[in-house]
């Protein structure tokens, strides 16, 4: 038996735990978005090499956080719950 996915795809999130993770995947958005704002000002300071290669980095890595690692959670939870209710 050759099975692809890791994941029971019939599974449901009990809903009390959906809901939490919901408001956690949400807080982590939040947070993340001041990473960014900050990000954004420390690009428009000028910085000179090594610390503009850093920011390139956060950069980088605040995008594949925002971009895909929240909206990939967002949707195993919403793919994985009974109810459509969204925090």
């Amino acid at each position: 038996m050759n099975n692809s996915s890791p994941v029971n795809t019939t599974a449901a999130i009990p809903e009390d735990i959906a809901l939490e993770l919901r408001r956690l995947a949400h807080d982590l958005s939040n947070a993340l978005e001041i990473v960014v704002q900050t990000s954004y000002l420390l690009s428009t300071s000028g910085l000179k090499k090594p610390a503009s290669d850093w920011l390139q980095m956060l950069d980088g890595g605040v995008e594949k956080a925002t971009g895909h690692t929240t909206l990939a959670l967002r949707s195993f939870i919403k793919q994985h719950t009974a109810s459509s209710v969204e925090v």
